[in-house]
């Protein structure tokens, strides 16, 4: 299923729990700069980063993959 059926379906739910559960039923995971950039400094930086706190970096990086992710599902968010 593609993300934009997911989300079609979804959308067909009667609140937003169920959209939400839809999706993550579909594997479609919803991200914004913040969160993307905490996933970032654990998966990247984890236990053996020089800060403890996602960096500017990191948040450059998340800004960077949601715009990469947008362009590969034709959302036009990296333009």
């Amino acid at each position: 299923m593609t993300t934009r059926e997911a989300l079609d379906q979804a959308m067909h739910g009667q609140t937003v729990d169920d959209a939400m559960r839809t999706l993550l039923e579909h594997e479609v995971w919803m991200a914004d700069v913040d969160t993307m950039t905490q996933a970032i400094h654990k998966v990247y930086c984890g236990v053996m980063a020089d800060h403890e706190q996602p960096n500017d970096k990191d948040r450059d990086q998340a800004r960077q993959l949601i715009a990469a992710v947008g362009e590969s599902i034709g959302s036009g968010a990296g333009k």
